[in-house]
C-alpha cells in the first residue's frame, strides 16, 4: 500500500520503477522512494533478527536515529532502510544480529 494522495502534500508525482532484490525476491520499487517503503508497499515487515534470540526487528522511529530497519544492502550491513533510497538493481537482505560484509 502507497499513499497517492497527501491532505497536505497533495498528489504525489509519478515515479520510474525499478527492481530490487530482497532476500531473493524481485519487487518493484519507486526510485527514490525510502527502502523500507517499497519493503511495507511488497508486505516485507521484518527487515533483521536480533544477535541472540533473533526476534524480528522492522520499524520503529523512520527517521534514522534506531537500529530496527538495518538491513544488509549490495554487500553493506548496518544501513537504515528509513532513511536511505532505493536504486535500480540493489540487493537487499535481511540482517541477522550485527550483520557482516560480504
Amino acid at each position: 500500500m502507497r499513499i497517492k494522495s497527501h491532505p497536505i502534500l497533495g498528489d504525489i508525482p509519478k515515479r520510474k520503477l525499478v527492481k530490487i532484490e530482497v532476500d531473493g525476491r524481485t519487487i518493484e520499487a519507486f526510485e527514490g522512494e525510502p527502502i523500507a517503503a517499497a519493503l511495507l508497499a511488497a508486505g516485507i515487515k521484518v527487515f533483521r533478527r536480533t544477535v541472540k534470540r533473533r526476534e524480528p526487528r522492522g520499524l520503529f522511529c523512520t527517521i534514522g536515529q534506531c537500529t530496527d530497519c538495518m538491513m544488509t544492502v549490495n554487500g553493506m550491513p548496518n544501513v537504515r532502510t528509513c532513511i536511505t533510497p532505493v536504486e535500480e538493481g540493489m540487493e537487499i537482505s535481511t540482517q541477522i544480529g550485527r550483520g557482516e560484509r560480504s
